[in-house]
C-alpha cells in the first residue's frame, strides 16, 4: 500500500519552514518527528521515513530547519546555542502547530541532540530514537569537521550538498564554523538527560569519526528511563545510511515494543 505523502510549507517563529507529512493521522498511533543532521534536510533522508512509516503503520513528519534544504535562508553566522533553540523553541511550536502531542523523536547527530534536550526540558516524548548522538565535543569530533573544511575546500563536496540546500555554502559553513569555534569546546547537553523519562534506542557506528561510545555511555549513565543501545559494525557517522535494513528492523521493532 502506497504511503500518501504532503508536502508544505510551515511559518514557525517567523520563518518558512519546508515540511513532508508521510501517511494518514492516526490517534491510535504516534507521529514519528524525523530530526536531521547538521548538514541535512528532507531530502537527505531519502526514504528512510517512508520505509519506517510503512513498517510501523505511525505517522511521519520531516522538515527542513531554518537555514536548510528549501526552508527559508539563514540570515549570517549561525549562533552557539542553535540547538538549544530548535529543541526550546521551534520544536515545540512545530509540533503544536502540526497539533502532534507526544511524538516519536527520531533524531541524527545534531538532530539526535535536538531530542535529548527537548525530551529533558520536560516535553511531552513518546520515545526517542538516537543515530550518532552528541552530548559533548570530543576532539574526534573537532578533527574531523576540521577535515570537512579541507574537503568542502577541494573536492565535488558542494555540489554534493547543492543537491540538498538552496544555499549549500551557507549550510556548511555555519555548521564547521560553529563546531570549530573554541567557545563551542564546552558546548554539553548532559544536563537534560536526567529529566528524560521515555525509552531511548540509541544507535552508534562503530567507524563514526564524528563520535564514539562515550556519547552513549553518558547516555546510559544518566537517564533514568529504559536505554537500549547498539553499536553497528563497518558504519560511520549515518546509520541509516550505511545500514539502512538493520536500523529499520531496530528502529521498527523498538517502536513495537512499547
Amino acid at each position: 500500500m502506497t504511503t500518501p505523502i504532503e508536502s508544505f510549507f510551515l511559518n514557525v517563529q517567523g520563518r518558512e519552514l519546508e515540511v513532508q507529512r508521510l501517511g494518514e493521522a492516526n490517534a491510535r498511533k504516534p507521529a514519528i518527528v524525523f530530526l536531521h543532521d547538521g548538514l541535512g534536510s528532507i531530502s537527505t533522508w531519502r526514504d528512510f521515513p517512508r520505509n519506517l512509516a510503512q513498517r510501523t503503520g505511525c505517522p511521519a513528519i520531516v522538515y527542513s530547519r531554518h537555514g536548510y534544504g528549501n526552508s527559508e535562508l539563514f540570515p549570517g553566522e549561525r549562533q552557539r546555542n542553535y540547538l538549544h533553540d530548535e529543541a526550546l523553541r521551534v520544536l515545540p511550536e512545530l509540533l503544536d502547530t502540526l497539533g502532534i502531542g507526544t511524538p516519536i523523536l527520531f533524531g541524527h547527530s545534531d538532530g539526535a541532540s535536538i531530542a535529548l534536550i527537548y525530551a529533558g526540558a520536560n516535553h511531552s516524548a513518546k520515545a526517542l530514537i538516537l543515530l550518532a548522538p552528541h552530548v559533548f565535543v570530543e576532539d574526534l569530533t573537532v578533527q574531523n569537521i576540521a577535515a570537512a573544511k579541507l574537503a568542502f575546500e577541494t573536492t565535488d563536496m558542494p555540489e554534493k550538498l547543492a543537491r540538498h540546500h538552496k544555499n549549500p555554502q551557507s549550510v556548511f559553513w555555519n555548521w564547521n564554523s560553529t563546531w570549530m569555534h573554541s567557545e563551542f569546546r564546552s558546548w554539553n547537553i548532559e544536563e537534560f538527560l536526567p529529566q528524560i523519562t521515555c525509552p531511548v534506542l540509541a544507535i552508534q557506528g562503530l567507524d563514526d569519526p564524528y563520535g564514539t561510545l562515550a556519547q552513549l555511555d553518558a547516555i546510559e549513565r544518566q537517564v533514568p528511563a529504559r536505554v537500549d543501545r547498539v553499536h553497528l559494525k563497518n558504519c560511520r557517522h549515518s546509520p541509516h545510511r550505511d545500514h539502512p535494513q538493520r536500523v529499520l528492523e531496530l528502529s521498527a521493532a523498538f517502536v513495537h515494543g512499547f
